[in-house]
Formats: structure tokens, C-alpha cells, sequence
């Protein structure tokens, strides 16, 4: 018996010990995707007219964002909060990269994403996939698009996910932002990757 309760004792301990060793999980006010086998990155041609990757963005927390430049109310209103995230950052504003990826091929020209981008702020950078690779990115990224047509041929709207993908400097996938969660919400986000992401 008093065997028994050393050994409960004993490992009961052991666990505290491993418990109060183990790094605090930071908390986020998005939904924390951490370890997600999605959202992995992508080589497509930004605005530029270059084959860029994520990974060209390590060292900066990537905030990533599907939408298009016709798009009437969210997407100006998610690049806005980004670029407002941007300053509340201060200092670190420089450490945050915007992603914008156009699900509307057939419109979003690089020259008018380009201006699009700028727009909001001139680091922002906007990719452009082809149908194949747009149909391949959404399926990884888990977003949804389809198109609605309008009166005209080229009057139709795209309707999209809304959130935006957080990666932290390291280029992993972290968090999930909402639309609507607002700049102060996300900026708070990416001041806990900054801080606790080596």
C-alpha cells in the first residue's frame, strides 16, 4: 500500500514538473490553426509578373487573403483593417507582409492589382493564379469561390471565403482570422506570434 501511494505520489510530481517546465500555450484572439496539415504555401505569379512562394516571406508574419478587385464591400474592407493593422503595429509594421490572391483571373490583370495593392499599401503584394492553379490553391487552402453571373458577361461577381490565413515568421500556418474580427483584434494576434515565435 505504501508503495502504491509513493509511486502515485512520485508521478504525480513528475507530471507537475513537466508541466511547469512546458512553455505557456499563447492565446489568440482568431482561430488557432496551429499544426493544420492545410494552408501549406503555394508558387504562383504575383503582380510583377513573378513566380514568388510564401516562403519568400520568412521572417515576417504573412497574413493571406483570397478575394478579387471588383469585389464591392469585403475584400476593400479586409485589405483596409490590414493596412490599418500595419500601423497600429508601429515599429513592427515592418514585419507584416499582406498576400492578397485574386479568385478572378479572367479580370485581375497584374497592372490592376498592382494599383489595387497600392491602393491599400505599396508592400502588399497580390498573386495571380491561372484557372488550374487557383482550382489547386483553394482545394489546399480549404477556401471556397464560385462564380455568379451578372446582366452582362463580364459584369458577374465572385463569391469567396472571407477570413484571412495567418502564418507566423517561420512560415507555418498559425491562426484563421474572421471577417469582421477587426484591426485591433488582429494586430493583437500578430503581436503574440511576434513575441512568442523564435
Amino acid at each position: 500500500m505504501f508503495t502504491f501511494t509513493r509511486r502515485l505520489l512520485l508521478s504525480s510530481m513528475a507530471v507537475l514538473a513537466l508541466t511547469a517546465c512546458s512553455p505557456e500555450k499563447p492565446k489568440f484572439n482568431s482561430i488557432d490553426i496551429t499544426g493544420a496539415d492545410y494552408a501549406k504555401g503555394f508558387t504562383l505569379t504575383d503582380h510583377n509578373g513573378q513566380r514568388r512562394s510564401l516562403s519568400d516571406f520568412k521572417g515576417k508574419v504573412v497574413v493571406l487573403f483570397f478575394g478579387y478587385t471588383q469585389c464591392p464591400d469585403v475584400c476593400p474592407t479586409s485589405m483596409s483593417e490590414l493596412a490599418e493593422v500595419k500601423r497600429l503595429l508601429g515599429s513592427d509594421g515592418d514585419k507584416l507582409q499582406g498576400v492578397f490572391v485574386t479568385v478572378d483571373p479572367a479580370r485581375d490583370t497584374t497592372e490592376l492589382l498592382k494599383a489595387y495593392m497600392t491602393n491599400f499599401d505599396p508592400t502588399f503584394v497580390a498573386f495571380v493564379p491561372t484557372t488550374d492553379e487557383l482550382a489547386d490553391v483553394a482545394k489546399h487552402f480549404k477556401i471556397y469561390y464560385k462564380k455568379q453571373e451578372g446582366k452582362t458577361p463580364t459584369s458577374y461577381t465572385m463569391d469567396h471565403s472571407a477570413g484571412s490565413y495567418v502564418f507566423d515568421t517561420q512560415g507555418h500556418v498559425r491562426l484563421y482570422s474572421r471577417y469582421g474580427s477587426g484591426a485591433q483584434v488582429l494586430a493583437q494576434d500578430i503581436q503574440t506570434l511576434l513575441k512568442t515565435t523564435p
